[in-house]
């Protein structure tokens, strides 16, 4: 599996598998080449010994031959100058004598002329023999340089061989736990994605709620702290306090019973008079809002539109515990009419009406959760390519490479 990197400095894409094959074959080859070299300069040290040698003998036998062609000249001079002065002391000697020891001398001059040959010879045979002796040196020395050369390269491939099968089993190892780190990465990445998306809905309720109830005082839950996820406390065009709502905002795939007994323990405990689910998923027996045990259900295109009808009953009901004295009686009536299956009537036509004029609007908020999912996916990837990038360079260099705070953090 290749591992395609790109470059920090000129966005190059290339392959960290090529790059570190090249830097294995690059360094051997420097390395043969280094060995490669020192024994040629080693072979080129002795021929030059070998050089100056036959130089050396070379000198020496032009100044043997130089020395014995003067000694020649000499005894010939020599011989020339005794018979010359033998010849002009005694003119009258002998004749035959005189021969005889002419012919002596030329004997004489003859054996020596013939031991010089044979000399000459002799070097010339010393020269052809020192000649083969050097070819057979050459011959040597080049044979011996092919098996050295053999024997580093049959080292250097061994050692090549056995760098990439290390090289290749760390990166099998790296692959293997770059592999967990992205699944793992993805895992918290997938977990933080759905508690963003929850907080962006529980921050989108309040807002939708701040801007379709001016008077009303919409207050969020801090994280961490226990109860519902905000609280909404209705007044009317007075100020006066006329009840409490309160909120959970839930973005889940499936709905769970126990919300319900949650947010109901919540309402006893702030006192609330109403309590809302608003959630992405329904009930498996409820297509649209409505009341469940106690607490009322609905889909966050559904909020404001039935957080309206609410608060408009409890602005009444408010109304009329302050206006009649028989409040015991009145409140009863309020009570026995909100909890009627008429009131649920009234409230659901009231509803159909804002649904009808929210479709529209709940087309686009479905556009934009749409663009939204992609967008995200769109910047997972970017994180994923990222991190998987950051853990290759890490994984290759160490601690060399400086810490990424937040893509630490991700691991």
């Amino acid at each position: 599996m290749s591992t395609q990197i790109t470059c920090p400095n000129c966005h190059t894409r290339f392959n960290l598998e090529d790059v570190l094959t090249e830097d294995v074959e690059k360094s051997l080859k420097q390395q043969y080449e280094q060995k490669l070299k020192s024994s040629f300069e080693n072979l080129q040290k002795e021929k030059n010994i070998l050089s100056q040698q036959q130089k050396d003998f070379e000198e020496r036998k032009q100044r043997e031959n130089e020395l014995f062609s003067q000694r020649i000249e000499k005894e010939k001079q020599k011989l020339q100058q005794e018979l010359k002065g033998q010849i002009q002391k005694s003119v009258s000697s002998d004749y035959e004598n005189k021969m005889k020891l002419m012919q002596q001398t030329l004997d004489d001059n003859a054996e020596k002329l013939k031991l010089a040959r044979e000399k000459e010879m002799e070097i010339l045979r010393l020269q052809q023999k020192m000649k083969d002796q050097k070819d057979e040196m050459d011959l040597e020395l080049q044979k011996r340089l092919i098996e050295k050369s053999k024997e580093i390269g049959e080292k250097a491939v061994k050692h090549a061989q056995d760098e990439q099968e290390l090289k290749l089993k760390e990166k099998e190892m790296q692959i293997d736990q770059m592999k967990k780190l992205i699944e793992e990465m993805k895992r918290k990445s997938e977990q933080g994605s759905m508690q963003m998306q929850g907080e962006a809905q529980e921050l989108a309720l309040e807002e939708i709620l701040r801007a379709a109830f001016p008077y009303d005082v919409i207050s969020e839950i801090g994280k961490g702290v226990r109860g519902a996820d905000a609280v909404q406390e209705i007044r009317n065009h007075l100020g006066h306090s006329c009840g409490t709502i309160i909120y959970e905002s839930k973005r889940t795939q499936a709905f769970s019973e126990g919300w319900i007994e949650k947010l109901k323990t919540d309402m006893r405990n702030t006192h609330a008079d109403i309590a809302i689910i608003v959630t992405q998923a329904m009930p498996k027996d409820m297509e649209h809002f409505g009341q469940k045990n106690g607490i009322w259900i609905c889909k966050f295109n559904e909020a404001v539109s039935l957080a309206q009808v609410l608060r408009e009953s409890l602005i009444k009901i408010h109304q009329a515990m302050k206006s009649q004295e028989n409040k015991g009686e009145k409140m009863q009536m309020i009570y026995d009419f909100v909890t009627s299956n008429e009131f649920r009537l009234q409230v659901d036509a009231i509803m159909e009406g804002f649904t009808h004029l929210k479709d529209s609007i709940n087309k686009e908020r479905l556009q934009m959760e749409k663009i939204w999912k992609e967008r995200e996916k769109q910047i997972d990837k970017v994180l994923l390519n990222t991190t998987h990038m950051y853990g290759s360079f890490k994984g290759i260099a160490g601690s060399d490479i400086g810490d990424v705070k937040l893509l630490e953090e991700g691991e």
